[in-house]
């Protein structure tokens, strides 16, 4: 049923604040999803919409939250915000990978 191993490590996730921002979250899954997607190119929220098949203003919802908590930055290009992941991003992004596994499991287990 569980993955106790991934479940053990979880446990052991020092950035409270990350976790909570992405599990305590009703929209953490949809959190998760843009910033996969800026992990692997920076966007701006039109691209991102886009690319995810979501509303721009949900784009830009969960963008201004993980900009907040300072896990995403932006930067003015010509007309538009370019939004890339901080260095606090990538300095936890161990434990970022764990959480999105967690919820992946999570979220197959329930689909059953």
């Amino acid at each position: 049923m569980f993955n106790t191993e991934l479940i053990s490590k979880m446990g052991k996730i020092k950035d409270k604040k990350l976790s909570n921002l992405l599990i305590g979250r009703k929209g953490g899954a949809t959190t998760i999803k843009i910033t996969d997607q800026i992990l692997h190119q920076p966007s701006n929220a039109n691209q991102l919409s886009k690319r995810l098949h979501l509303d721009y203003k949900t784009i830009t919802y969960h963008l201004n939250i993980m900009i907040d908590h300072k896990y995403v930055e932006k930067e003015k290009i010509t007309n538009s915000y370019i939004y890339y992941p901080s260095k606090k991003l990538y300095n936890c992004i161990e434990e970022y990978s764990l959480i999105r596994n967690f919820l992946k499991i999570e979220y197959e287990r329930y689909k059953k």
